[in-house]
């Protein structure tokens, strides 16, 4: 498969080396990963020069998300490119499932299934049997910014990521709104899974900054740029609510599962 994928790192070692070492259970070698390293500084970046197949790029400061998702694309002519959180443990046949839904439904922009939280049930047992009842199911006009696939003529039509450091956060919406408003199709897929621990970067900075619920952007400016109104953000709220849960509705009643979760005391809660 043509493809590359990008992972921005600052710091929480131990999740990247869970990433990378989940990618190489499931077939994706070394050499097909470009890792953005934030200027991190607690060896992480020892730990990526130990392996030599990566195509690591360290930045001497971390200017945010937006930037190192294009120093990533960049780096490669692939053409799918893979935008991939680095708290994220991927299942068996994640990859051929997204190319094959993308390419056999005309979709530009995909994501997986994912479940968000802790990881205390089977991976690859419960992937496998998800992908097998859910397959079929997809969720269109969105995508997620923890995994999200992107064909290479999206990028040389639209342009990369707006690495302006004023849209922390907010960079894969802004991305996806841009990529909707020039016709390429987004969706959601059920033929491939993920588990997500949940936003681990964001937290620590937000941690260092002693705001734990802070926007690493400046929601006003992005809000300003994009002409997002008041009575413009309630009614994509109410939209996007009611899209979310007629989906949740009627997968959890056709099939038992739903495309996104979240692991909640011992059960999934599903979204």
């Amino acid at each position: 498969m043509d493809c590359c994928i990008v992972i921005p790192v600052f710091n929480q070692l131990s999740y990247t080396t869970g990433c990378l070492d989940s990618l190489l259970r499931t077939g994706v070698p070394d050499s097909q990963v470009v890792v953005v390293n934030n200027s991190s500084t607690d060896g992480t970046r020892e730990f990526l020069d130990s392996r030599p197949e990566l195509k690591v790029i360290h930045n001497t400061e971390n200017r945010g998300c937006g930037f190192a998702w294009n120093q990533g694309s960049k780096a490669s002519s692939a053409k799918w490119t893979v935008l991939l959180n680095n708290d994220v443990l991927v299942a068996p046949g994640w990859l051929a499932g997204l190319v094959l839904f993308a390419e056999q439904g005309g979709f530009q922009i995909v994501s997986p299934a994912m479940c968000e939280g802790e990881l205390d049930y089977d991976l690859p047992a419960h992937a496998a049997e998800f992908v097998r009842k859910m397959s079929a199911v997809e969720r269109c006009g969105i995508a997620h910014g923890v995994c999200f696939m992107v064909r290479r003529r999206v990028f040389e039509q639209i342009g990369f990521f707006d690495d302006d450091p004023r849209l922390g956060g907010y960079e894969d919406d802004e991305f996806s709104r841009r990529a909707r408003e020039a016709g390429f199709r987004l969706a959601i897929s059920g033929r491939a899974f993920i588990h997500h621990f949940g936003s681990v970067t964001q937290k620590s900075i937000q941690a260092g900054m002693n705001k734990p619920n802070a926007s690493l952007g400046d929601r006003d400016y992005y809000r300003k740029k994009y002409g997002l109104t008041r009575f413009k953000r309630i009614r994509l709220r109410w939209h996007e609510k009611l899209l979310t849960t007629g989906w949740r509705i009627r997968e959890r009643f056709r099939y038992g599962y739903t495309l996104v979760s979240k692991r909640e005391g011992g059960r999934f809660v599903w979204c």
